[in-house]
């Protein structure tokens, strides 16, 4: 069995003691941290863990207004909503964003990260400054955020949920996007890391891959070819997967990654360039 252990004031990871294990109550998500806010499976997810009793932070990076609105659904619902703006430039500045925001929340039961960016940048065409702007964004954010959230969640000794966002990708490489397949099959290695070495704290780590999720919603029905469903994916769909993932129902499940993609994959790699051109970031 993997040894409990915790962080002390500074950061750093100490040796537990006889009382430093998670509480062996029920889990119950209350704080939640999510990044991406102002996407569709953000908002969905923050509206979704808001009416089963959450506080949520969202943090957005290009749409403010879309947040915005997530936020007062999830006041609409009785619950706490901060909003701020992503920091991604620095990695002090996501670090201290993270604990900051767990600060401002009063602490941290759950963390939805998704970093996700998306450019079509064939191999030979990639300049140096486009590498670090993807792996900043889907890999280095994503880093420090599990690290400072999981921290927090040993701190405060009651167990966690970590969700992190990839894509197809971290499952079936592209033709034409050499650096999103790095970072989404990296993230995908770092969830599966941080899930063995969290385990003993009562921490969860879990990808969700989705495929495509209609731009405009649920109003999107249209018969979809390549896609063994049908359709394009609802954002809600995706947001009851995370949802799941973030109870106490999925207890048993880490270090997984459950793709959400109406069978795509299934499909092969022609399928998967579409839905990641289509894929709603």
């Amino acid at each position: 069995m993997t040894p409990t252990a915790f962080f002390d004031q500074s950061g750093r990871r100490v040796k537990a003691g006889p009382d430093a294990s998670p509480s062996s109550g029920p889990f119950t998500p209350r704080k939640a941290v999510i990044t991406g806010g102002d996407s569709m499976v953000g908002r969905a997810t923050a509206e979704l863990l808001a009416s089963r009793g959450a506080d949520i932070v969202l943090l957005w990076r290009r749409d403010e207004e879309a947040a915005v609105r997530a936020a007062r659904a999830v006041e609409g619902l009785g619950r706490l909503a901060i909003v701020r703006h992503a920091a991604i430039e620095g990695l002090d500045e996501v670090r201290d964003q993270i604990e900051d925001v767990i600060d401002a929340l009063g602490g941290i039961d759950v963390l939805v990260f998704d970093g996700r960016v998306e450019a079509a940048m064939p191999l030979l065409e990639v300049e140096p400054a486009d590498w670090r702007d993807v792996i900043a964004s889907e890999l280095d954010a994503a880093f420090f955020s599990i690290q400072i959230a999981a921290r927090r969640m040993v701190r405060e000794r009651r167990g966690g949920r970590i969700i992190a966002l990839t894509g197809l990708r971290e499952h079936h490489p592209t033709a034409g996007s050499a650096v999103h397949d790095a970072a989404e099959d990296g993230l995908g290695g770092l969830v599966r890391s941080a899930a063995l070495e969290l385990a003993g704290d009562g921490i969860t780590v879990n990808a969700v891959a989705p495929g495509e999720i209609a731009s405009d919603g649920a109003g999107d029905r249209r018969e979809r070819a390549d896609i063994p469903l049908g359709r394009a994916g609802d954002p809600r769909e995706v947001a009851e997967v995370i949802a799941f993932l973030a109870s106490g129902a999925a207890s048993y499940v880490t270090g997984a990654s459950i793709i959400v993609d109406g069978g795509m994959l299934l499909t092969g790699p022609t399928a998967i360039r579409a839905g990641a051109a289509g894929a709603e970031r």
